[in-house]
């Protein structure tokens, strides 16, 4: 578990212990706002591990205002797409040693009212709107799961909207949604099931690498008749400019 809270994470792990008896569970904590740090992390991981079986990246944040990490990159960019490109790039020698290895981005039905948008990745020009940025990154990362899934295709990759969930994020950054759809929100149970799902069942493996899903369902990454779609020229594109800003933060 690479966690951001050390107090709130050391809970969750004792939950999971308790409920199934499996001590084998480790705590590394990382904040991913901190784009340097999660190279150092994904390094000493992969001194310490010899291989991969499954990664899950979950992190994620909606800012209510715009704010720059230490580096001078826009924070939720450095969290939902660079540190997530970092991370997963890094640990892809690892996964490579596993007989089975699978890449899970959560991402979220929000990038449907997106295009991807790569001229302004850092999001410093016009109005700062928190959840639109928010699901512009996750737009990004259903494009950065198709092209990795093209490039490792030993590796099985997919992104999926876990649904709209009860979460302290959604409550603090969207409270008119909150309140006006609080009764029919998930639970975060609920809004894990296709990620569980993804990560341990041998069904979906059998699914091409690189989609889409919701409820354990393989579904589009665009509404019909939608204007979002991109070029492969732009998609490659956004892979060189995440590829060239990720080398300027790596350690030498």
């Amino acid at each position: 578990m690479v966690c951001r809270n050390k107090d709130k994470t050391e809970e969750a792990r004792a939950d999971i212990v308790k409920e199934t008896g499996n001590k084998e569970i480790y705590v590394h904590i990382l904040d991913m706002t901190e784009t340097r740090k999660v190279w150092e992390f994904a390094e000493s991981f992969k001194r310490k591990y010899k291989t991969l079986n499954v990664l899950i990246n979950n992190a994620g944040s909606i800012m209510s205002q715009r704010d720059v990490n230490a580096e001078g990159l826009e924070k939720s960019f450095a969290i939902n797409v660079l540190g997530i490109f970092i991370l997963t790039k890094s640990l892809i020698p690892l996964l490579e040693k596993s007989a089975d290895p699978k890449v899970i981005l959560v991402s979220s039905g929000g990038m449907l009212v997106q295009k991807l948008r790569i001229g302004n990745l850092q999001s410093d020009r016009g109005r700062y709107d928190g959840t639109m940025v928010y699901a512009q990154h996750k737009r990004q990362q259903v494009v950065m799961t198709e092209q990795l899934a093209k490039t490792y295709t030993n590796i099985h990759f997919s992104v999926m909207h876990p649904g709209w969930v009860d979460t302290p994020a959604v409550a603090n950054a969207m409270p008119d949604f909150h309140h006006s759809m609080k009764s029919s929100l998930r639970t975060p149970e609920e809004g894990a099931d296709t990620v569980v799902w993804l990560a341990v069942s041998e069904a979906a493996t059998t699914n091409p690498s690189g989609r889409f899903y919701q409820d354990r369902k393989m579904v589009s990454t665009h509404l019909p008749l939608a204007w979002t779609h991109s070029s492969p020229l732009e998609e490659q594109k956004f892979m060189s400019l995440l590829e060239d800003l990720a080398k300027t933060f790596q350690p030498h």
